[in-house]
């Protein structure tokens, strides 16, 4: 199974850059370009949150229409720059194929492994949530798996990963979270975003993957002094293999034209 994994998008309106200076939407375009041409093509492509900037339905829309140009299936989950509503208003019943109340959640059960997309979101705040609603919700479909390896797909990572404006965000209720999840012990990965670096990290006895932003990186400074600020780069993107022997192996891919390549025997 190959899963491709981008987030934090932050798409704005059409023919507008993000926050005037990020081109966010030319990342996005790139990165569909580039992940459309891989060879093996991925199962599926897994978006993480943050689809727009600031939740509207024009920006929604607008990103709706940049996803489109996939030709792999894509599913995705809302962050906390999106709106629950919108997001459902624009992919619900294709890239969102299912809610559970008021929340997007939902099962996809077509590939290998089992994936679960969690809304980790909280309206009006900027950092997750995780509620008993949910919580009944996740642990009924992961009891439902039967022990069939999982993946958990969410926006909010359920640690604090060394970077001082997500760290301060928090996510509240992951001490529930903490517990459903040890009760199955099929959860194979958890993939999320929100830190706009890639980071992993073990929580839980579990991997968690954190996909770098479109663009838009957050400044690292692990002392957790210096002010939020953050840098452009090349579009990039996490590519989760799994292997002959069944583990899962995640490799970070830019969309950057490099030099190359060159043969070791020659040189």
């Amino acid at each position: 199974m190959l899963i491709a994994h981008i987030s934090d998008l932050h798409i704005v309106e059409a023919g507008k850059q993000t926050y005037n200076i990020a081109p966010m939407a030319e990342n996005l375009s790139r990165c569909i370009e580039h992940i459309n041409q891989l060879q093996p093509r991925p199962d599926l492509v897994l978006v993480t949150g943050d689809i727009c900037n600031n939740g509207s339905v024009e920006q929604t829309e607008h990103a709706a229409s940049i996803l489109r140009s996939f030709d792999i299936p894509y599913y995705l989950v809302p962050g906390n720059h999106d709106r629950r509503e919108n997001i459902w208003k624009c992919f619900g019943g294709g890239a969102c194929p299912a809610r559970s109340g008021d929340f997007i959640n939902y099962v996809i059960d077509d590939f290998d492994k089992c994936l679960i997309g969690l809304d980790t979101t909280w309206p009006g705040n900027p950092g997750g949530q995780f509620c008993p609603e949910r919580a009944s919700w996740l642990d009924e479909q992961l009891a439902a798996t039967n022990g069939r390896p999982t993946i958990i797909f969410m926006h909010h990572p359920p640690v604090k990963c060394g970077v001082l404006e997500t760290d301060e965000d928090g996510f509240d209720g992951v001490e529930l979270l903490k517990d459903i999840v040890s009760r199955h012990d099929n959860i194979e990965r958890i993939l999320c975003g929100h830190i706009h670096l890639p980071v992993s990290a073990q929580w839980c006895g579990i991997q968690v993957n954190s996909a770098s932003s479109t663009g838009m990186l957050l400044g690292l400074d692990l002392s957790l002094q210096l002010p939020s600020q953050f840098y452009l780069d090349e579009p990039s993107y996490l590519l989760h293999y799994s292997n002959d022997d069944g583990l899962l192996i995640t490799h970070m891919v830019s969309t950057r034209n490099n030099d190359g390549p060159f043969s070791f025997e020659e040189h």
